[in-house]
């Protein structure tokens, strides 16, 4: 590769191979981001295949199970940026012990999980639900709170290995639990093989199914691997350590929350929309469900910048975290501008996959053009706070997100799309005004960090074309 690029400058080249990395590590997290959007899928389709009411419960359910799971699943994820710096320390010892203490802390987080998942029904009541649909999604969420110890240990192997470079294997685990998702569900909600018919409540004991197997692969993986016998996994095993768990929860929490602002910005955007008709609520739908495949991408792709730029850092290498993150933050913002390209180009024929009723199809045609404008938004904010997680930044781009979503966007969606009545582009336009303040913030405050940490060091690894990366 070196020879056919000789001809470029340095630095090009250094960018040319750093998009190559970035592309290798991304794209099978995308691919699993993907395999695990299809799960939900395949509830949905297998619960409404049996009945209207089991799908509504499913429907319920997943939406209150998803901002516990976010929140969790976000604050675990510190052991990314962590694992990240440690490898490129090559303090590989304490990167086996901070995965042995995440995998404690998400044993603790499953308590509160596992309390809130199975004591949801008030929560519904209060939202004026009907009792066969409480019924079903309270069912539903028993059922998956079982797999919450399986599905936090997941994610927290899942985070290390992605640290070290090892994305595929997670991908390929994800994939497996796509496949049994889809038998379980069959057999589970349908009641085949001699199993007991359970309708929406199948799919939940599909979904924990799922999780326990994915959890014991990713750890007969992760614990066999002879490359990763200098992490020394099973050896100097202890109870919880303080300064282990208050380091993950320091970075963590403020990423959990963030997430979990993002995810109600959307949420609340859905519940406003059922306020203006069904139409809106459908064509809203179908946008988003579109929109949701092309981001899952560039959340794959932001966790390779996270592993880069943390890599990077405890390298010792300022220039070369810099230089990663604006690199992934230059190819995930390309990708989105090219998918904004296709939604302008083709609304209709994409919104007709899912629709032939013309009222809803005009409504997410119009939406899939205004999903075009913020598809750059996205990129560039889930970049570049992935880029700011690869630094350990998280608390600053909470407060960021709090601003963004719900001082700006959901004020401002719903001034324009209830108060002033300009309908479901109105509440879109709060959720583009909403992702563009993060996208800038999240991108300018990378480049002070960064530019921050050139200044500072006293000694950077120098820039090279030969730089190998942990695979």
């Amino acid at each position: 590769m070196a020879g056919r690029h000789a001809h470029l400058p340095l630095t090009s080249r250094i960018f040319y191979r750093e998009s190559r990395f970035t592309l290798a590590l991304g794209l099978p997290v995308a691919g699993a981001q993907l395999a695990q959007i299809a799960m939900q899928v395949v509830d949905t389709l297998m619960a409404g295949n049996y009945g209207g009411t089991d799908l509504a419960g499913v429907a319920i359910g997943s939406s209150l199970f998803m901002p516990v799971f976010m929140l969790c699943a976000g604050i675990l994820m510190a052991v990314n940026p962590i694992v990240a710096q440690l490898v490129g320390a090559r303090e590989h010892k304490n990167a086996g012990k901070n995965l042995r203490q995440g995998l404690w802390l998400s044993l603790i987080l499953t308590i509160p999980a596992f309390l809130a998942l199975r004591n949801a029904t008030p929560v519904m009541h209060l939202m004026g639900m009907e009792a066969e649909v409480i019924h079903i999604a309270d069912g539903y969420l028993k059922a998956v709170s079982w797999g919450t110890p399986a599905a936090f240990a997941f994610m927290t192997l899942r985070f290390f290995n992605e640290a070290l470079g090892a994305t595929r294997p997670p991908m390929f685990i994800t994939i497996l639990g796509l496949l049994f998702n889809i038998i379980s569900n069959y057999t589970l909600i349908y009641g085949q093989w001699g199993m007991p018919e359970l309708g929406g409540v199948g799919a939940g004991w599909a979904t924990t199914i799922v999780f326990w197997v994915m959890f014991l692969t990713i750890t007969l993986f992760t614990f066999t691997r002879p490359e990763y016998k200098k992490y020394r996994l099973l050896q100097d095993v202890k109870w919880p350590e303080i300064p282990y768990v208050r380091e993950i929860l320091r970075i963590g929490i403020p990423n959990g929350i963030s997430s979990c602002m993002e995810v109600t910005l959307f949420s609340v955007t859905a519940l406003l929309m059922g306020s203006i008709g069904t139409t809106a609520v459908a064509g809203h739908q179908i946008a988003i469900n579109i929109a949701s495949v092309t981001f899952m991408v560039a959340l794959g792709l932001s966790t390779a910048v996270t592993v880069r730029v943390g890599q990077a850092i405890g390298r010792n290498s300022p220039h070369r975290a810099r230089l990663s993150g604006f690199t992934g933050i230059g190819l995930i913002t390309a990708y989105m501008g090219l998918m904004a390209i296709v939604f302008i180009t083709f609304p209709e024929q994409l919104a007709g996959l899912y629709t032939q009723e013309t009222d809803i199809l005009g409504v997410a045609a119009q939406l899939l053009i205004l999903a075009a404008i913020f598809q750059i938004s996205d990129g560039l904010q889930v970049s570049g706070l992935a880029a700011l997680r690869g630094l350990k930044d998280t608390r600053i781009p909470m407060y960021v997100n709090f601003v963004a979503y719900w001082v700006i966007g959901i004020p401002l969606g719903y001034l324009l799309g209830i108060h002033l009545g300009i309908g479901p582009s109105g509440l879109w336009i709060g959720l583009i005004a909403g992702l563009t303040t993060a996208a800038l913030l999240h991108c300018f405050r990378f480049h002070l960090l960064s530019k921050k940490e050139v200044n500072s060091v006293e000694f950077d690894v120098p820039l090279s074309g030969s730089e190998s990366v942990s695979r």
